[in-house]
């Protein structure tokens, strides 16, 4: 499902009309003990990060602690899942990423929740395109050239990824469709080791989250030949979009948002969402997670909920399409 038609999806969404709730105005005792963010991952990684710089400002405006706790395991299923089975007093949320809500449910044949029923959506925090580059001296300077070398040299050119069923695998599975290109899938474990092999050679294109090439965009070691964002990015404001260099519908990135259990009173889901807000405002934080290379959002719940069921769909056509499996 095409990533335009998010509005038309909105109005669907059962229980979540809450754009346009009063920030702080509901739930006067709430909350009235530390609110526990899960991070689904390991410490110190981008998802921990993010939660430890929003933190501190929703600390501010709820007057109560944000304590972080990673519960990493199973590519965040494990965090995402110890939330979704909790009291939904709002006192409990996971900054889940795209993987375990949006990817993993259309791979994992026994998911332990739903994540379209069992989570309550609170606002998108952060998305964090892709930059699709290539191969030192590989000779494509723009995507219309690598789609047609690509075309040129079926099944020759590999691609590499964090490991299957990743954003990174799932944007080059995207390309292959949108593009209609035959591209060869080579996993790793994690993006910095795929990088490695692109600057020797051994692979010929990583679409990877933008933290990861950005230094190497900058020194000039690897190019940037598109990003996968809706808009281009703020830290590469002369590199165009994989849209704009003629790839309709190749809109891809990993993104980190915050949800609660499903059943969460909407006054205190207003209350979350405002301290989030709060936070992304902060021009300290702002800065922080910009250089990230990130893309700052904080939707609404109701634009979150249409997105992640969007999405959802997106990738479970991919997954369809391709016939990718978890091996």
């Amino acid at each position: 499902m095409n990533i335009t038609r998010r509005a038309a999806l909105t109005g669907t969404l059962a229980g979540l009309g809450l754009a346009a709730l009063p920030r702080l105005a509901f739930a006067q005792n709430f909350p009235d003990q530390p609110v526990r963010m899960v991070v689904p991952f390991a410490a110190g990684g981008p998802a921990d990060t993010i939660a430890r710089l929003i933190s501190r400002v929703m600390s501010e405006k709820l007057g109560k602690p944000v304590v972080i706790e990673a519960r990493a395991g199973a590519g965040g299923l494990i965090g995402v899942d110890a939330i979704a089975k909790a009291r939904p007093d709002g006192h409990s949320v996971v900054l889940a990423s795209s993987g375990a809500i949006v990817i993993q449910p259309h791979l994992q044949p026994n998911m332990p929740y739903d994540a379209l029923r069992d989570l309550t959506p609170i606002t998108q925090v952060l998305g964090v395109p892709q930059i699709v580059s290539v191969a030192p001296g590989l000779g494509p300077k723009n995507m219309a050239e690598l789609v047609a070398m690509a075309k040129a040299r079926p099944g020759q050119l590999a691609f590499g990824s964090a490991g299957i069923g990743s954003s990174l695998h799932m944007a080059g599975e995207l390309l292959k469709i949108r593009a209609g290109v035959d591209i060869t899938h080579v996993p790793y474990r994690g993006a910095a080791p795929a990088v490695t092999d692109l600057l020797a050679g051994r692979i010929q294109i990583l679409m990877a989250d933008a933290p990861a090439l950005i230094g190497h965009v900058r020194a000039g070691t690897l190019p940037a030949l598109a990003v996968t964002s809706a808009e281009r990015l703020g830290i590469l404001p002369d590199v165009p979009t994989a849209v704009e260099s003629g790839v309709p519908g190749m809109v891809s990135e990993t993104w980190y948002g915050l949800l609660g259990p499903a059943g969460i009173p909407a006054d205190r889901i207003a209350v979350l969402l405002a301290a989030v807000q709060a936070a992304l405002a902060d021009e300290q934080t702002k800065a922080a997670l910009l250089n990230q290379g990130g893309r700052i959002v904080g939707s609404s719940p109701t634009d979150f909920a249409a997105f992640i069921r969007e999405t959802h769909a997106t990738w479970g056509e991919v997954v369809r399409t391709t016939g990718v499996k978890l091996e």
